[in-house]
């Protein structure tokens, strides 16, 4: 084990020793190397000569560039956008954003938690998440309905096991009493086990209410407590889009950051979808998690194995996208314009439910719950989901996706509130033209 990781492991174990346990083998052997990005960084600052250490060209002093890039670049100069980014993520970014996630998350109040290393968004970030902390074979709990892109990432890649429950009870709302038999369950059988939390969730739409939200919290604890090693990944990559007042309107991570010694929440969010810019690429990495007491030296080892994992991958993410970030956070306009953006997709969820209200769809789907995010999901009665797809799209030029043999996800982000009606109407007579057929 080269002995800049050891020495981070050596921290964890001092601070909490099950927080090391829970790391995967790739985990325990990451580092930040100081190599060429920290000697750069050092000549940075004291090299007021001569700067000749990383590879980028630079002429009069300033990176090298050609007209024909920056043409398009205004307002922000080369090397605020051309020049590579730390492997950590740009500090003033990653300082805002985590300011930001106590503004978001009331129950972060006192306490305290990683400052986040950016990634290359939402996706990347699992992966990163998926190198340090899942071993092939590890268990990762999530339920039957679920991001497919999951699996590519952990199960294909990582060689982690799903065990899944199921999403939503007969009742309405989540199915606790199975999230709770599952967790256990697994619980039971190893020593560590990780949870994959989705809110607002792809593909449904639904974030779990506030009773539910502290229901979660509370399993999690419990089974903590009760001596298995608990990871729990929170995936907020559609946070804030909330259109129903009794959804939980803060993370899973906040009730549970610093909450056990064996129970480390982990935090994904990003500007990719929260501030609508999804091909900037711009996520993050936020730890919660209960140290001895030097807080500050173990989130620091943490975020020193998350930045290596960046630079192993990556190296690291767009500066450009970072910067654009950035200054958009630093905007007067930026939390009105957000909340405007926001009422229009809640019109849209909402035109949606008034829309699938009309007794007239009841024979053909049953809406499963949604109240947030942008997509909900029809659980089609008569007809299989893939042949309904490629019907629609062949015969009335309509895209929508097909989950499984009954699952029909809708992205109502996509609709404009007139045209809602109408792409229903016409789901409807795709079910109708296929149940004629057989």
């Amino acid at each position: 084990m080269n002995p800049i990781a050891q020495e981070l492991n050596d921290i964890l174990a001092q601070e909490n020793p099950h927080v090391l346990e829970m790391l995967s083998s790739v985990g325990k052997n990451l580092f930040f190397p100081k190599g060429i990005l920290a000697q750069s960084a050092e000549a940075k600052q004291k090299a007021h000569r001569f700067n000749a250490t990383i590879g980028i060209a630079t002429e009069k002093g300033k990176p090298l560039h050609l007209p024909s890039v920056m043409g398009f670049i205004r307002d922000i100069p080369p090397e605020q956008c051309l020049t590579y980014a730390p492997s950590f993520g740009l500090p003033e970014l990653r300082k805002i954003w985590k300011a930001s996630l106590f503004d978001k998350n009331p129950s972060l109040a006192g306490k305290k938690v990683s400052t986040p290393v950016v990634t290359q968004a939402l996706t990347h970030g699992i992966a990163v998440v998926g190198d340090m902390w899942i071993d092939p074979g590890d268990v990762v709990i999530l339920p039957k309905i679920f991001w497919g892109n999951y699996g590519l990432i952990l199960s294909v890649r990582r060689g982690a096991r799903f065990s899944h429950y199921n999403l939503f009870s007969d009742k309405g709302g989540l199915d606790l009493e199975s999230f709770e038999d599952t967790v256990r369950a697994e619980a039971a059988k190893n020593q560590k086990i990780t949870v994959l939390l989705n809110f607002p969730q792809n593909p449904t739409g639904y974030t779990a209410t506030k009773a539910e939200g502290q229901k979660i919290a509370e399993i999690l604890l419990s089974v903590a407590e009760g001596g298995t090693n608990v990871v729990v990944v929170c995936d907020d990559a559609y946070f804030g889009l909330f259109f129903d007042p009794d959804c939980l309107q803060e993370s899973v991570f906040a009730l549970l950051a610093q909450k056990h010694e064996r129970l480390c929440a982990i935090k994904l969010d990003g500007a990719t979808k929260e501030d609508f810019v999804w091909g900037l690429r711009v996520g993050f990495v936020t730890y919660g998690v209960k140290f001895a007491g030097n807080d500050e030296q173990a989130y620091e080892a943490l975020e020193k194995k998350t930045a290596g994992a960046v630079r192993g991958s990556i190296s690291n993410a767009s500066h450009l996208s970072q910067t654009i970030v950035l200054k958009a956070m630093a905007s007067p306009a930026y939390a009105l314009e957000k909340a405007e953006k926001r009422e229009i997709l809640k019109a849209r969820a909402l035109k949606v439910k008034e829309v699938l209200a009309d007794p007239a769809y009841e024979s053909a789907w049953e809406p499963y719950p949604f109240n947030s995010g942008y997509f909900m999901c029809l659980k089609l009665k008569t007809v299989d989901a893939e042949p309904l797809r490629v019907h629609l799209l062949d015969k009335y030029g309509v895209g929508l996706i097909s989950l499984g043999k009954s699952e029909l996800r809708v992205a109502f982000s996509c609709l404009e509130v007139e045209n809602v009606k109408e792409l229903f109407d016409i789901v409807l007579a795709g079910v109708r033209d296929l149940e004629q057929a057989d």
